[in-house]
């Protein structure tokens, strides 16, 4: 599992036009899974994302988690997180997550991550999505699951 994990000011998706979900000061989580994740994929990337410690305290240094902010979480699911472009110029998904398991994987996801911290709000699994966000710092992590980075 891949996230990118950028600390915002403020963040909202919008599909066909109609807002569906927002946040204020908080997360944005851009979430894609790998053909072979697991639960145990889940549990690392929501204990990482609610343990990273990129707000400021009050010397100003980044040592805060999301969580001594009370800030918002949104997650959006994106699968070209697992785009492999390394051959040709046409990236390959092979490594994503079939859309049909994705689908029930980002659910159980979500769920496992509102039981982990009370204020996340999603996109739309599988629509076309129109995200908008002001990063703050700008402050962007990048995690995976497997380690490979």
């Amino acid at each position: 599992m891949r996230a990118v994990v950028q600390r915002v000011k403020e963040a909202s998706v919008k599909v066909d036009g109609s807002m569906v979900a927002s946040t204020g000061p908080g997360l944005l989580v851009l979430v894609g899974f790998h053909k072979d994740d697991t639960e145990k994929d889940s549990d690392y990337i929501i204990s990482k994302i609610t343990g990273l410690r990129i707000f400021s305290d009050a010397d100003e240094n980044m040592n805060l988690p999301v969580s001594d902010t009370g800030g918002g979480i949104l997650v959006v699911s994106q699968f070209t997180l697992y785009g492999d472009a390394r051959k040709g110029r046409r990236p390959s998904f092979s490594d994503a997550m079939p859309p049909s398991e994705a689908a029930k994987f980002y659910d159980a996801f979500i769920e496992k991550f509102r039981s982990a911290y009370s204020k996340i709000e999603s996109g739309v699994f599988g629509a076309d999505m129109d995200v908008s966000l002001v990063n703050s710092g700008p402050v962007t992590i990048m995690l995976d699951s497997f380690r490979g980075f």
